[in-house]
């Protein structure tokens, strides 16, 4: 299937207004906040690279229980990250609260307070630590009647 776009008048000049801020803006905004006077390209390839190569998981806790049962409290939440995440986290861990929103599997926007748990482990340990992501998961979604737990795995490279 061929998808055939035609960009006329107003809409041709706000593509090419988008594509030149898109190719530009970066450039011009790196340039403003270098003192040195050569590309930003330039710069960035002489500044040495900071810290180790690790793995930044972040992981996404609801606190409403879809069968109706009690929210999960905080006293509950702490309990399970004492019991079943810094055991295998023990170097460290953070724990953000916050208020997320998602649609369930009839459509509906659910919004409830939730918790984001950021977890920081080299990328050497990537495998066993996979393991233990995904049995935390699992076991949250079980104890606390959840239909899941999100999950977001990035490159980093980190220094303490």
């Amino acid at each position: 299937m061929a998808l055939t776009l035609t960009l006329t008048g107003p809409r041709l000049a706000l593509a090419a207004t988008a594509a030149v801020l898109a190719i530009g803006a970066p450039t011009a905004y790196a340039a403003l906040d270098s003192d040195d006077t050569r590309p930003a390209a330039a710069a960035a390839k002489a500044a040495p690279p900071r810290g180790e190569p690790f793995v930044e998981t972040r992981l996404f806790f609801g606190t409403e229980r879809p069968d109706g049962g009690p929210d999960v409290t905080d006293k509950q939440f702490m309990k399970f990250i004492d019991d079943e995440v810094t055991p295998g986290f023990s170097d460290g861990l953070t724990v953000q609260q916050g208020r997320g929103q998602w649609k369930d599997s009839n459509g509906k926007i659910e919004r409830e307070r939730s918790y984001e748990l950021i977890l920081l482990y080299p990328t050497a340990e990537a495998k066993k630590r996979d393991v233990l992501i995904e049995e935390i998961r699992s076991d949250y979604e079980k104890k606390f009647a959840q239909d899941s737990v999100g999950r977001l795995d990035d490159r980093a490279r980190v220094d303490f």
